[in-house]
């Protein structure tokens, strides 16, 4: 019985000591978003919010989040609309070259971003599409639709498709069949595809250090280029307010979807 109560507490402590140095930086991060100086230091020595008015009378901080916005959320529904269909085609249909096009939707997964980026700068730069919004939601696109096929292929494996042939069989159309049956079974992982490709997208840095411009400037960006000449708790501020946002958009989605469900799903 003693072994038992040891190896729970041994357990507890290991857990404990886990969760603080995981969330650690984020304590600290905190911690720091309150201090009064001009400069980051830690332990801070004063209280105070004005690192976050600073936050939200920094008009580049403000414009890059509009701009991180608008290319996520356009990143997710383009990267949802071109998975589905490949998601369907890898997992349904049997032809020559099928393990060359899957390899070519995850090739992106194992480049390196700043080899991406550089990619993309060569092929955007002549068009011309650097600097817009245009630009880095195709550069952003390649690297998120691998995320939507594997997560939309997962819940294809997972659904059972003599539905889709019953559904068939008994007159259903060709769209009435993804409509009714396929979609609601591929849901989950499309849900999961489409909030990873968001969260991919705004935080994306490397590949927008490339695409980007003095016009269209996305978040991480415009925080690179601010601690490149300051170092103020405005940034720790920051930080603490996009993680409070990650986390209401989780919790939001979670009691509306169920996005644990949907990520287990997937």
């Amino acid at each position: 019985m003693n072994v038992s109560r040891l190896s729970r507490a041994a357990r507890s402590v290991v857990l404990t000591v886990l969760y603080l140095f995981l969330l650690a930086p984020i304590i600290i991060v905190l911690v720091e978003s309150f201090d009064n100086a001009t400069y980051l230091r830690f332990p801070p020595e004063g209280f105070t919010l004005d690192a976050y008015r600073q936050v939200f009378a920094n008009e580049a901080f403000r414009e890059g989040f509009q701009v991180s916005g608008v290319t996520a959320a356009a990143t997710a529904l383009l990267a949802v609309l071109t998975g589905v269909p490949a998601a369907l085609a890898l997992t349904r249909l049997r032809f020559r070259g099928r393990s060359a096009v899957e390899a070519a939707f995850l090739s992106p997964l194992l480049v390196p971003h700043i080899v991406l980026g550089l990619a993309l700068l060569l092929i955007l730069a002549p068009i011309p599409l650097t600097d817009s919004y245009w630009g880095l939601i195709l550069a952003h696109l390649g690297v998120t639709v691998p995320y939507v096929v594997r997560t939309v292929s997962a819940s294809l494996v997972s659904a059972d498709p003599r539905a889709e042939e019953a559904a068939r069989t008994l007159g259903a159309g060709g769209f009435t069949t993804f409509w009714r049956i396929t979609l609601p079974a591929i849901r989950p992982g499309l849900f999961s595809g489409g909030i990873i490709a968001f969260l991919l997208s705004f935080d994306e840095t490397v590949i927008s250090l490339f695409v980007s411009g003095q016009n269209t400037v996305p978040l991480p960006v415009a925080v690179l280029q601010y601690v490149e000449y300051r170092s103020d708790p405005s940034v720790a501020s920051l930080s603490v307010l996009l993680v409070l946002l990650s986390v209401v958009v989780v919790v939001l989605v979670e009691r509306g979807l169920g996005l644990r469900r949907t990520l287990r799903s997937g």
